[in-house]
């Protein structure tokens, strides 16, 4: 979700992804919510699950698919939590069997790790156990399924920067940030409103 980071630089890019950078090579899809996206994702986490045991702490199914209704790039998004993201011996191995590929390694970022789907389709997020950004993106997205005019403005939003054209997938993503710190906002002030 990348809420609280700035947009990110190539220099960044470049010097935390595995492997080459590619630019984008194809503009950004956004489509229709499809039912289907839930049952990939209980698919998906049941194979994390086998292949990872006990070191899965947690698979929870992020990002715009996790939202009934909200169209989105057709990419599973997986918040999975582990003991320590920064062990990736613990849980690479295992993932790169099922065809999982370590694309991202973030070590001042919650020592973010993400790996690609074996078909492209899925982002893999690992964090640590206790991860601050984990809530937060359980909340916001807990927040777009019960507020359907925060999840129309979110909708609009990329929609309408999908149109444009990106040099990297992360440009889009940290275009998105301004109106996710305006709904996330919403959401602290309903959070003040309700405990006061």
């Amino acid at each position: 979700m990348n809420a609280g980071k700035a947009p990110l630089t190539e220099e960044y890019l470049r010097a935390h992804t595995v492997g080459e950078l590619r630019p984008l090579s194809s503009p950004i899809w956004v489509v229709a919510y499809d039912p289907e996206w839930p049952r990939r994702f209980e698919a998906i986490a049941g194979e994390i699950k086998s292949a990872l045991g006990y070191r899965a702490l947690r698979v929870e199914h992020v990002g715009s698919t996790s939202v009934p209704g909200l169209p989105a790039k057709a990419i599973i998004d997986v918040a999975l939590t582990v003991a320590d993201s920064s062990r990736e011996h613990d849980y690479v191995a295992a993932l790169e069997d099922l065809g999982y590929k370590l694309q991202i390694r973030e070590p001042e970022w919650f020592e973010h790790r993400m790996l690609k789907g074996p078909e492209g389709n899925i982002n893999l997020h690992v964090f640590s156990q206790g991860c601050e950004e984990i809530e937060r993106m359980l909340a916001f997205r807990d927040w777009l399924r019960t507020h359907p005019e925060d999840r129309e403005l979110y909708a609009r939003t990329k929609e309408t920067l999908a149109q444009q054209e990106w040099k990297y997938t992360q440009n889009y993503a940290d275009a998105k940030t301004a109106v996710i710190q305006k709904i996330m906002s919403r959401m602290r002030d309903a959070e003040g409103e309700s405990q006061a």
